[in-house]
């Protein structure tokens, strides 16, 4: 019995004898088969890398990585056991392989314990969530290994160009808004959109954008939508209809709602923790820079009609479309510019392309290195952790499928990716964050954009108000066979009769003519700006050659009367604005004040913090506008306006900072997105909400005539 008993005992262990040496030499041969494809790969993929500087560290660390593989598989490879003297390897040079504990988790035929498939979600973000925290602390210090020199000046030029683009595009609007209604005739009730639809492109672009950028990369992100933007303004300057610019401006604004976001996103990632918040605001400053950009060009270009020209009678280019498309090349040149330039090393590491992120580190490294006079020195890293990749797999039918559902089912899941990124904006630790950032985004957006309309309306009114205080009154007055071939400006001409007169080549500029009587007279090459015919009597006259029409002949009475070669149309009249040179230059000392504000927050920034600068600037600003009440003068007013844009710069540049580093990189441009989209809702709400204030306010010295001089509006 006992007998039996060991020899069936005998055989057993036998039999897992066997088991386990065959298992052994299957782990020898997938081993050998694992590390052979590697060396491939890295020789197709690498060149090496020469150091001369601590050889025996990666020595030990090659030895160490050999041994792992010889004590747990029992396999050994030809190919990575050792090097001969001709095959050196020097420290820092890339290998192509995952460190241990990433090998661990690809080989899951050797028998893990536990694979991704068999987990469910919650673990698998838990263990990408330790990933990052490891990756952020890593890439802090090889950011700072890589050094702050020339690749971190080329790019900040670089994203400069693009951040110099959104500020043009912010003036470009108000600059051209009062050629464009004269040009296309457009109608009171309708010019408003011209100045709103480009906020409300910029409002969906900037999130669309910021997603697109956590998606795709924040390089092809930019590229992408600067073209959009650089397209379709050169196009709207062409565009000769009133809902065709429209169109043009919206998908302008569209394409470049996505410069804010992307830009500092980018931009952050590859500045170290002590040098972010000095140059990023140093950054800011080129949204100073295409303020003034759009301001001269406008001063420049604008009022003068050397600029302009024409084919046949059905196509004016005048010249606000000229600046239109000089406005539009910081945004070609963006463009040029980023094509040279390589992707964020931060995202590539976020989305596990460990091989890409290395080469651009390395490029960084080396760039500084070189210019520092230091070619010799060696990118030290050749490890860099990958956070685990969570992969959201969709089913697309190629075989049965069209291009077209394809394509539908490709732009729903990009979508839905956004979406899904915007939502985990709002989950914990950084849902605090989004709502406070969110609630200070929107109040200091909707204080600097309404008063950006309520200041230049203010000067215009007090010009006005001076203006009319010139103008000259004549009653009863009674002219008879008389040429006028001279300017007539400011007047009011109040029961007066003309008889036998002529008004040949000759210019009416802001005047009107009230219960007067026009018997023979003749009108030839007549310009009127701001002229009107109330409640007159206009007998056997002629007008030849004049842009006299219905709107300007308000109630009166025509009788034997006859129009010929009347000009048709809306006139661009800046030879005759008095307030168009000015307008362009107080835009350009409000924009010039900034420079002050954005020294002072680039010098303090890293300094003083942060919440510090955000919270001064704001208090600074709105004691400011405090003042604005005591404003009687034109002078006075451009000084507040220069005062309030310099003080609130600083809580901008600390504002963007702030907002770059409170999100993780993966959402941190949707996060940046969402936050700017809600800042151009607040320009929108505060232009009509502000210009509908400047409305009331000018009625009320209507309603009011004895408390005019007490109203500032």
């Amino acid at each position: 019995m006992e007998d039996s008993y060991r020899d069936r005992t005998s055989l057993i262990r036998g039999a897992k004898d066997i088991a386990k040496e065959a298992k052994r030499q299957a782990v020898r041969k997938v081993n050998k088969a694992v590390d052979r494809a590697q060396n491939e790969y890295t020789q197709r993929s690498y060149n090496r890398f020469q150091d001369e500087e601590d050889e025996d560290y990666y020595y030990k660390q090659d030895a160490n990585y050999n041994e792992h593989v010889n004590e747990n598989d029992g396999g050994s490879s030809e190919d990575t056991e050792g090097h001969d003297e001709d095959d050196e390897v020097y420290e820092g040079e890339y290998q192509g392989i995952p460190n241990n504990g990433q090998q661990k988790e690809n080989q899951v035929a050797l028998g893990l314990p536990a694979m991704d498939q068999y987990k469910d979600r919650r673990e698998l973000e838990t263990e990408r969530k330790a990933d990052e925290e490891e990756l952020a602390q890593q890439y802090e210090l090889i950011i700072q290994e890589c050094g702050h020199g020339r690749f971190q000046w080329q790019l900040f030029f670089v994203l400069g160009m693009a951040l110099m683009a959104d500020g043009v595009e912010v003036f470009v609007v108000g600059f051209v808004l009062p050629s464009a209604e004269t040009d296309m005739c457009i109608p009171n009730s309708g010019s408003g959109w011209l100045g709103s639809i480009v906020y409300l492109g910029m409002m969906v672009g900037a999130f669309f954008w910021g997603g697109m950028a956590d998606k795709v990369g924040r390089r092809q992100s930019l590229l992408i939508c600067m073209s959009v933007n650089g397209f379709f303004a050169f196009l709207s300057s062409f565009v000769q209809g009133y809902g065709f610019f429209l169109l043009c401006r919206l998908l302008s604004g569209f394409g470049i709602g996505g410069a804010v976001p992307v830009v500092f996103s980018f931009f952050s990632e590859v500045l170290a923790r002590e040098k972010r918040g000095e140059h990023l605001s140093w950054l800011c400053m080129f949204w100073m820079i295409g303020g003034i950009y759009a301001s001269a060009m406008a001063w420049a270009i604008i009022p003068h009609y050397g600029w302009s020209f024409s084919m046949g009678s059905a196509y004016q280019f005048h010249s606000w479309r000229v600046f239109v498309i000089v406005c539009a090349l910081p945004c070609v040149g963006a463009v040029v510019a980023l094509t040279f330039m390589p992707e964020s090393p931060r995202y590539f590491l976020e989305v596990g392309k460990h091989d890409e992120a290395w080469m651009i580190l390395k490029q960084i490294h080396d760039t500084n290195m070189r210019a520092r006079g230091q070619p010799e020195k060696v990118f030290t890293v050749n490890r860099i952790k990958t956070p685990k990749q969570i992969d959201e797999l969709i089913e697309i039918q190629s075989e049965t499928g069209n291009w077209i559902s394809r394509c539908i089912v490709r732009v729903r899941t990009e979508l839905r990716g956004i979406w899904v990124t915007f939502m985990r904006c709002f989950n914990y630790p950084v849902k605090d964050n989004t709502i406070k950032l969110a609630i200070v985004w929107f109040t200091l957006s909707f204080g600097y954009y309404g008063l950006s309309v309520w200041f230049p309306d203010v000067i215009k009114h007090l010009q006005a108000d001076e203006y009319a205080s010139k103008m000259k009154n004549f009653t009863g007055e009674n002219v008879a066979n008389m040429t006028f071939n001279f300017t007539l400006e400011n007047q009011i001409h109040i029961n007066g009769e003309y008889t036998n007169d002529r008004f040949y080549k000759m210019k009416f500029k802001s005047v009107t003519f009230e219960n007067c009587v026009f018997k023979n007279c003749e009108f030839e090459d007549v310009t009127s700006v701001g002229t009107y015919f109330r409640n007159c009597t206009i007998l056997y006259s002629h007008f030849f050659n004049t842009d006299i029409d219905e709107s300007k002949l308000i109630d009166t009475v025509i009788k034997s009367s006859s129009f010929s070669e009347n000009k048709t149309g809306c006139q661009i009249t800046f030879d005759d604005d008095y307030s168009a040179y000015w307008v362009y230059f107080v835009n350009f000392l409000g924009t010039l004040a900034v420079l002050p504000g954005n020294i002072v927050s680039a010098l303090l920034m890293d300094k003083i913090g942060r919440l510090t600068m955000l919270g001064g600037s704001m208090v600074l600003s709105g004691i400011s506008c405090f003042f604005l009440w005591f404003g009687t003068s034109e002078s006075m007013m451009i000084g507040m306006l220069c005062l309030y844009n310099g003080l609130t710069i600083s809580a901008w540049n600390s504002l963007d900072v702030i907002t770059v580093e409170l999100y993780p990189t993966d959402r941190r441009a949707t996060g940046f997105g969402f936050l700017n989209a809600l800042c151009k809702l607040a320009a929108v709400l505060g232009n009509l909400i502000f210009g509908s204030l400047v409305g009331i306010a000018k009625a009320i010295p209507i309603l009011l005539p004895d408390t005019r001089s007490n109203v500032l509006m």
